[in-house]
């Protein structure tokens, strides 16, 4: 149950006009970082963490929820850049608000080509307001929502996310010297950091979590990594131990001479028995532990999503 609170949460503002700053903007409105597709996301994330995951489930809906409360800021942001634009500004004069924010150097009719550029839409579609496109008029796809039914696996993809989400403001700013717009920004762009340091402390809290999903990766390919450019440089990525596995990289200075040696990789020099038994236990093991998480929270009999 939604019940909508007509104040923002926080109090947007705009100097002045600006069509071309609210087509950038478009792009948190409906673009593939935007909010639209934080908020969608986040709340198809949590219908599948609902049984297993209930604390998860509710955390999901509470950042849902605050990402269209954002999309009502950016949405309500570049209707304030648009002023003058729709209604009257066909019939404007010199000294009329968006002139003068042009420094009344342009004639109206570049004004109005301005207007028409940043939101080519407005004067035969929506009337002025704000529509699920990026800056470049594409339409808002569902493809941009990542939901694996794996709750590791969507809590990682949520990380990137709100990475690039903050990102894509962090550039926004570049193009605006409006003081409160600024303001703005900063602030979404502030809460898309809070968001992923929500996100993280919910993947360390589910344990174990790594590897994604609930198989184990096959000890038999795991450590290798392969020099397939010339120049390769070497680091913690390709020598030492790989991290938390108890595992080091083995380097393959001729992948190509690997493969001929050992068939494709299926004649390999060493005897992986042991350690492929110990990995088909784990599966089984895993397998058993997921399989039992889901069927104990879900609930007997009549199933029912709330408790009034």
């Amino acid at each position: 149950m939604f019940h909508h609170v007509k104040d923002l949460q926080f109090n947007a503002r705009v100097s002045r006009p600006d069509p071309r700053f609210a087509n950038l903007l478009l792009e948190q409105f409906g673009g593939e970082n935007g909010e639209l597709a934080a908020a969608m996301q986040y709340f198809t994330q949590a219908f599948g963490a609902k049984q297993p995951h209930p604390d998860k489930y509710d955390m999901l809906m509470d950042i849902a929820t605050e990402e269209f409360s954002h999309l009502e800021i950016v949405g309500a942001t570049i209707q304030m850049l648009l002023k003058g634009v729709n209604g009257d500004l066909k019939d404007a004069a010199e000294q009329s608000e968006i002139m003068v924010a042009m420094n009344g150097k342009a004639a109206k009719e570049n004004v109005i080509h301005s207007a028409l550029s940043a939101n080519p839409q407005f004067p035969i579609i929506t009337g002025g307001g704000p529509t699920p496109r990026n800056s470049q008029g594409i339409p808002w796809c569902a493809s941009y929502i990542n939901s694996n039914g794996d709750l590791t696996v969507d809590l990682r993809t949520n990380l990137a996310s709100e990475s690039r989400a903050k990102l894509v403001y962090e550039h926004l700013m570049k193009f605006t010297d409006d003081p409160y717009i600024h303001e703005t920004l900063s602030f979404l762009m502030t809460r898309e950091v809070t968001h992923y340091k929500m996100f993280e402390a919910a993947l360390n809290s589910i344990q174990p979590n790594f590897p994604p999903g609930v198989l184990a990766a096959d000890p038999r390919y795991l450590q290798n990594v392969y020099n397939l450019s010339d120049g390769t440089v070497r680091g913690p990525w390709n020598e030492g131990e790989i991290k938390g596995m108890g595992k080091d990289f083995i380097y393959v200075e001729n992948p190509l001479q690997q493969v001929k040696e050992t068939e494709g990789q299926t004649k390999l020099p060493e005897d992986y028995s042991k350690e492929l038994k110990a990995s088909e236990k784990l599966d089984k093991d895993m397998s058993a532990i997921k399989s039992e998480e889901v069927k104990q929270a879900e609930p007997k009999g009549v199933a029912q999503w709330s408790t009034y």
